[in-house]
């Protein structure tokens, strides 16, 4: 991944809805560190290619993904798309996710909250530690076959509590 990848990329609410299926993460993921074909994605995943190329088509069209190389290989045409960004940020008051809500009525639901005084490195710190355990978790869900797997929703929001002064 090149250094502008490597940054996080500003979106919009629609572009952050995109983003609101784990199967949607998984491919991103999948296209972070090397462009793939939709192809290329679906063996790794082991999902079927019709359904991973529409949700490549999805995310290209949202601007997610980029189209870095097309060739034309015994008469077909492979497409290589990578992803514009590892980490996305959406600004706003609302959840992007509907299903983080506090109305959504979920099958099960477990909320952590609590205070704790930082330095601006430490919140840093933080949050790259808390990076790092997302994407580790988003490769076991990747790499996981099992059948009784249920999608979640996982929301982190590190906000100041000192207010804006108007």
């Amino acid at each position: 991944m090149n250094n502008e990848q490597s940054q996080f990329l500003d979106i919009s609410i629609e572009q952050a809805k995109l983003l609101g299926s784990a199967q949607r993460v998984k491919i991103i993921t999948a296209l972070v560190d090397t462009a793939k074909t939709s192809k290329q994605v679906a063996d790794e995943l082991g999902e079927s290619p019709g359904s991973i190329h529409y949700h490549i088509q999805k995310l290209h069209e949202g601007g997610l993904i980029d189209l870095v190389n097309t060739r034309t290989v015994g008469g077909i045409v492979e497409k290589y798309y990578q992803s514009k960004a590892k980490w996305f940020n959406t600004k706003g008051a609302n959840m992007i996710d509907p299903v983080l809500a506090d109305g959504y009525e979920a099958a099960s639901a477990t909320k952590v909250s609590l205070r704790m005084q930082l330095s601006p490195e430490q919140r840093e710190e933080m949050l790259a530690e808390f990076r790092s355990l997302l994407e580790k978790w988003v490769a076991v869900s990747s790499a996981s076959k099992a059948e009784d797997s249920e999608e979640y929703a996982i929301g982190i929001n590190v906000v100041s509590a000192e207010q804006l002064k108007k």
